[in-house]
């Protein structure tokens, strides 16, 4: 497969303050990258620099080669980055409709896909943002993040605060997203167990610098490792 992402010696932070350092990765076309690490170890501040919303001292990032360390945020996006960060960012003023139909771009994840994926959203299209659940904003922020079809979808905690109902359903639905469909994707998450059974590989942070790389599905049948850099118990 093609190297899709590949990120070398990165540093990176809030104005004067660097969380990473010289964090390096890669993930190739097609695949899924399980970020891991206990709070506070930098994986939001890696997305966000991904995204473009960090100030970054040092390092390279390129997606099918083009170079965006030194892109604005929305020249990111229009280089093929999805964002879902955990605020969400949807329009609420707007209707689930608008929300999708004013960034939607050419290409397979059209409106009507991301209705079919999502029939909760199918069902309230007419509804202002503010009159969405928590899950269902949520489910609407990864449907606009797929609208304008990404290279890479970035997902930061998708399931946090959402019922356990509701946080399977949408673990379903990215499930489809990554394996059915092929979507590469970065996906934070603070339940291991669950993003590793759907990822291919597995990164995890501890004080800003990667201290694993490597399959998912072997991190995965290592409870050793799991509960000493993500304290999870055996079983958990």
């Amino acid at each position: 497969m093609a190297e899709l992402l590949r990120v070398e010696d990165l540093s990176a932070g809030y104005g004067d303050a660097v969380v990473l350092q010289g964090v390096k990765l890669s993930l190739d076309e097609g695949c899924t990258l399980a970020l891991l690490g206990r709070n506070g170890t930098g994986k939001t501040t890696l997305i966000d620099t991904l995204a473009g919303a960090t100030r970054q001292h040092r390092g390279q990032i390129h997606l099918a080669g083009q170079a965006l360390h030194r892109l604005p945020s929305h020249a990111r996006a229009a280089a093929g980055i999805g964002w879902v960060p955990q605020e969400r960012n949807i329009f609420k003023s707007l209707t689930v409709d608008e929300n999708l139909t004013a960034v939607a771009r050419k290409g397979p994840w059209t409106t009507q896909r991301v209705y079919q994926l999502f029939p909760r959203l199918a069902e309230r299209r007419g509804n202002l943002g503010t009159q969405l659940s928590g899950g269902e904003q949520q489910m609407l922020a990864v449907a606009r993040a797929l609208v304008i079809n990404p290279r890479l979808l970035l997902l930061d905690e998708p399931l946090e605060g959402l019922a356990p109902i509701l946080a399977q359903e949408l673990l379903a639905a990215i499930g489809r997203i990554t394996r059915d469909e092929g979507q590469s994707a970065i996906i934070v998450e603070q339940h291991p167990q669950a993003i590793l059974a759907i990822s291919d590989r597995a990164v995890v942070l501890d004080h800003g610098t990667v201290v694993h790389e490597g399959e998912a599905a072997t991190l995965l049948r290592d409870p050793a490792a799991l509960n000493r850099w993500l304290g999870v118990a055996a079983g958990a």
